[in-house]
């Protein structure tokens, strides 16, 4: 039974919760339904920014900092809101849409320590408004470093510190103007708890002797947090249901619906899947509709939107038709090893290696209390048992995992046991 609440315990305005601790086991959590100060409407104007910035200034301690996109909805990944919450300060909530960029708030807020959760998601959006941390603790990271199994936001409120946060608008349309006050409510309650979060999982780390684990991770969020987003070879391959189509002159068709639908997207600010559903495109790509009927009948091209914009899907279609043979799609060069469901076939040696480098790395995380992907990617497993070094030394494999990203103390937890289980046994 979880129990209702919209007043959270007492304290000054100024203050954060009590010092942070896992719950009784026999308490209830309770549902966070407002904030403790109320729901702060979002700043639109400078003058506004400026007398926020002034009170950040003052404050103390980390800043909770989080952003709400229009992912689903809109073909950029914007912010259309920053949340932000500091001890003396409280919470703010700002409307980026008539600022651009937030210079005054960079200022004030990049020397200190920012907290977030799953930090990766909102640093390039950020990054985007001109805000950058130097330092920064990323909530859920630090809970799979810790081994704890739920690691979302509102599992790790109620789990570490007894409240129970509403996800109802997690998926919401942000770029919705005016926003309403329950979304409003919902976003303020994000960095309602960060704070307190923050401490109980220094304590467990602490505690589990991980500390420096997540300043490795931490600062690697840090430096790589302004890196331009990666652009993706041949982006129309990743079509959901490809793997269906057969042929390169179908494999055509899929390109050249895909590029006709991702500038229209591009051009109304939309999500792809919004002009056009993978499914529809896959759809066509096998039937090749010669004419609207045709086209119209298929399943996901039934929408008014979608409807009216058939001539350009028809003719999407005719254009991969008059393509040449040498102008149809071919196999892109491999960029790394092949998938491992080929190995065996292809390199049984290579096969017996990767099987045993995951074997010690699940057994090194179980060890950790940690997931195997936080200890070590896959991806550098899987290229350094396809392709190790020629010297098998403990200073060869350390090196080729450091090239691959891996951090410090993930090369010195890993490196014996990888090198080992790349020797052929005899």
């Amino acid at each position: 039974m979880v129990r209702v609440t919209d007043e959270p315990p007492a304290r000054r305005r100024d203050e954060e919760p009590d010092s942070p601790g896992k719950p009784d086991d026999t308490t209830e959590p309770v549902l966070l339904t407002a904030p403790r100060d109320g729901t702060p409407e979002p700043i639109v104007d400078r003058a506004e920014l400026a007398r926020a910035v002034e009170r950040f200034a003052v404050g103390s301690g980390p800043v909770a900092v989080d952003a709400e996109r229009a992912s689903g909805y809109r073909y950029t990944h914007r912010a259309y809101l920053v949340q932000l919450r500091r001890a003396g300060a409280g919470t703010i909530l700002i409307d980026p849409l008539p600022f651009g960029q937030l210079p005054e708030l960079d200022e004030v807020i990049s020397p200190t320590e920012w907290v977030l959760h799953a930090a990766s998601q909102d640093l390039p959006c950020l990054t985007e408004l001109g805000l950058r941390p130097t330092r920064l603790f990323d909530t859920e990271l630090a809970a799979r470093l810790c081994g704890f199994e739920r690691v979302g936001l509102a599992a790790l409120t109620e789990s570490l510190l007894g409240y129970t946060l509403e996800k109802h608008h997690s998926a919401a349309d942000w770029s919705t103007r005016p926003l309403p006050t329950s979304w409003l409510t919902y976003a303020a309650l994000d960095v309602e708890l960060l704070l307190q979060l923050r401490d109980t999982l220094v304590e467990e780390l602490q505690k589990q002797g991980k500390t420096e684990w997540a300043q490795q991770e931490f600062a690697a969020l840090v430096a790589s947090a302004g890196d331009p987003p990666r652009v993706r070879a041949d982006p129309w391959r990743r079509t959901s249901g490809i793997h269906r189509v057969r042929g390169a002159r179908a494999l055509a068709r899929v390109r050249a619906l895909w590029t006709a639908r991702d500038e229209i997207a591009q051009r109304r600010d939309a999500s792809p899947g919004r002009v056009l559903a993978d499914a529809a495109i896959i759809a066509a790509a096998e039937a090749d509709p010669k004419d609207e009927r045709s086209l119209l009948a298929l399943a996901g091209f039934g929408g008014r939107s979608v409807r009216r914009l058939a001539p350009t899907w028809l003719g999407a279609l005719s254009d991969a038709r008059a393509l040449s043979d040498k102008e149809l799609p071919t196999t892109p060069p491999s960029e790394g090893p092949p998938p491992p469901h080929r190995w065996a076939e292809r390199d049984p040696v290579a096969a017996a290696r990767l099987a045993r480098c995951r074997e010690l790395v699940t057994s090194l995380a179980g060890a950790h209390q940690l997931p195997p992907e936080n200890l070590i990617t896959p991806d550098s497993v899987r290229r350094l048992a396809w392709s190790p070094p020629e010297e098998l030394t403990e200073d060869a494999v350390a090196a080729v995992l450091s090239g691959y990203g891996a951090r410090p103390w993930q090369v010195a937890l890993v490196t014996p046991g990888l090198t080992a289980a790349l020797h052929t046994p005899t």
